[in-house]
């Protein structure tokens, strides 16, 4: 992968795996719908340090980013995004803060910092007291003047799917991937 790479519009899919929660990353097609394999992510169930690495294919033979706790228990802490040779390419980290009534994270990466929001205050409510599986969680991020930065949305499916669309240049696929699988595995819990 490249240094730098901006992708304005991609697919997150979850997979089906027993003892770990797996990701695929798909580019848009042409025609907006889901093109070529950008990647695949792995995350071991229960683990006591959340970590994510985000391999080139399903052979998973070549690490290519991640991202990890910065401590085992602090929840406020936040994740480091870190490329293929480890060096931090972003930032994030939930706010419970304001979380308590939509899910609230912040993101950090190379000339941004930004805050991503549930849209809908009513599903946010909803979400707390019932776990229906098919509701439309989305997240929109912006940065402090208020232009938006990516947002994330779950497509009604069986398994989690995501519509992840990235407007800014200036954010990495790789931080935008990292948030929108982060989101799945943490709000997952």
């Amino acid at each position: 992968m490249a240094a730098e790479m901006h992708l304005p519009l991609f697919y997150v899919q979850q997979k089906f795996a027993m003892t770990t929660n797996r990701y695929t990353l798909l580019a848009a097609a042409p025609d907006g719908s889901p093109g070529h394999l950008m990647g695949v992510a792995q995350q071991k169930r229960m683990a006591f340090k959340e970590q994510v690495t985000f391999y080139t294919d399903e052979s998973r033979s070549r690490a290519v980013f991640g991202f990890k706790a910065r401590a085992r228990i602090d929840l406020g802490s936040g994740y480091d995004v870190t490329d293929e040779s480890g060096s931090q390419i972003g930032f994030f980290r939930k706010d419970f803060g304001a979380s308590l009534l939509r899910s609230t994270f912040h993101l950090e990466g190379p000339g941004y910092t930004g805050t991503g929001q549930e849209r809908s205050l009513a599903v946010a409510l909803v979400r707390r007291v019932t776990d229906l599986p098919f509701l439309p969680i989305h997240f929109d991020y912006t940065d402090a003047s208020g232009a938006p930065l990516m947002s994330v949305e779950r497509q009604a499916a069986v398994r989690d799917k995501y519509t992840v669309r990235v407007p800014d240049p200036r954010v990495d696929f790789r931080v935008a991937a990292a948030v929108a699988v982060a989101m799945d595995a943490l709000m997952s819990r």
